[in-house]
């Protein structure tokens, strides 16, 4: 699907949807369990990958009629060996969390997905599977989905990387609650995007499930139960998500106007980083932690340094408004966002260029020259990323003519009605199937 973004102002309020890392770990958790209910869920394409797959090991997802809340029966502890493939599509996070769920059933579970998928690096998960007991394989062996897991793994010690993904440690986490042994993680290197290993503790914690950091890295005891008090569990709002509408208001407010972007509560997300980051670049912003709301206006962005270490999903959102402010904006330790469903730091780089901005692209390292760039409408590539679609959709706010962003169905991944909320703050969206 064609969307096609015109110059706009916008104002009004909005609400960001449900946190997508919140609600896979959450799915996930009340499925380790008996019967729990996670309410205010975000359904969209990548967690329903990860109801199918709660649903293949044996348990059930029941939707509400207006996806409010989801009543999931879970396998209690022990996954059963599904009847077929599971299918994690395009969602790398259902992908590490349930190959470690896998490891844990008495026969071999098969996992795959679409083409972005399964270039995407499985191997030290796959490795610490093995070092546990378990048996883990890539059918081309080459550390890619399809991926083959089993061997009722017991638990143990494990040693694995931390700078590839953290959804291997929280994977190992989630599913060593319920081995007999527990596991105790050892991270090998420095562990990149840490806040999202918080999120998994928190959500732990909240299910009743004893896990915790160490020396030399995390351990989560074994033979424990995931039991949410009162049998609930509430999804906080999204700030990866949230960072487009906060973004849209700092480049395109109406004239004293703001946009008011509600559920905005305060959780263990890295993401909500971007409120430090548009504020240091100079954004008329404003958060109210206890109402849950944040405000934000339009004002003349300058450029900053930003490392993504901890927050890879904002570099696309940092690199649109790097192109808009003036001045250089350089996103640094960025290496590991080139493994997400798409390179996002080449595709930032090449679609913003296509719009006009001057951009240095270097392994590690993103620079825009914001002084150098006078965005225009162009035809893009959302390479089939849902977070390059909406980065590209808040530059085409203020690129003179208009902006055509192909792909424009992705954001289905964690943001299924972004184009609809983006209309109802005045912003001119076309759509061609």
């Amino acid at each position: 699907m064609d969307v096609t973004i015109s110059q706009s102002r916008v104002e009004g309020r909005v609400r960001a949807p449900p946190s997508k890392s919140y609600t896979h770990r959450a799915i996930l958790a009340a499925g380790y369990g008996d019967d729990a209910v996670v309410t205010d869920p975000l359904v969209s394409a990548d967690t329903r990958a990860t109801m199918r797959a709660v649903e293949a090991f044996g348990g059930t997802v029941d939707r509400a009629d207006d996806d409010a809340e989801l009543a999931v029966s879970g396998f209690d502890g022990r996954p059963e060996v599904p009847d077929d493939v599971i299918d994690c599509a395009n969602s790398g996070t259902t992908t590490r969390l349930v190959t470690a769920c896998g490891a844990l059933a008495a026969g071999l579970c098969v996992f795959t997905g679409d083409e972005s998928l399964r270039s995407r690096p499985q191997g030290p998960l796959l490795d610490a599977v093995q070092q546990l007991g378990g048996r883990a394989e890539s059918t081309r062996g080459n550390g890619q989905a399809p991926l083959v897991v089993g061997g009722n793994t017991p638990g143990g010690s494990v040693s694995i990387p931390g700078d590839v993904s953290s959804q291997y440690i929280t994977a190992l986490l989630m599913a060593g609650a319920v081995t007999d042994e527990g596991i105790d993680v050892e991270l090998e290197t420095e562990l990149k995007s840490a806040p999202y290993v918080d999120i998994t503790l928190e959500v732990l914690a909240d299910f009743g499930v004893e896990a915790e950091r160490t020396e030399d890295g995390f351990s989560v005891p074994g033979g424990q139960s995931y039991d949410p008090a009162g049998g609930e569990y509430a999804v906080p709002g999204d700030f990866s998500s949230m960072s487009y509408l906060l973004a849209a208001g700092a480049v395109a407010a109406a004239d004293g106007e703001t946009v008011v972007v509600e559920g905005a509560r305060p959780s263990a997300q890295g993401d909500s980083a971007i409120v430090d980051v548009l504020d240091a670049m100079g954004a008329d912003i404003e958060w109210d932690r206890e109402a849950g709301e944040i405000s934000i206006s339009r004002a003349s962005l300058s450029g900053t340094a930003v490392d993504v270490g901890d927050t890879p999903d904002l570099l696309p959102t940092i690199a649109a408004l790097g192109a808009i402010a003036d001045g250089d904006t350089v996103i640094e330790n960025c290496e590991h966002v080139r493994y997400k469903e798409t390179d996002r730091v080449s595709a930032m780089a090449e679609e913003l260029g296509k719009m006009g901005a001057s951009v240095t692209e270097e392994q590690d390292r993103l620079t825009i020259h914001g002084g150098e760039s006078d965005l225009v409408g162009a035809r893009v590539d959302g390479r089939g990323d849902h977070r390059i679609v909406m980065s590209l959709a808040v530059a085409g706010l203020v690129a003179d003519g208009d902006t055509v962003i192909e792909g424009g169905e992705h954001v289905d991944v964690s943001f299924p009605n972004f184009f609809d909320a983006m209309a109802s703050l005045g912003v001119a969206v076309e759509r061609a199937e």
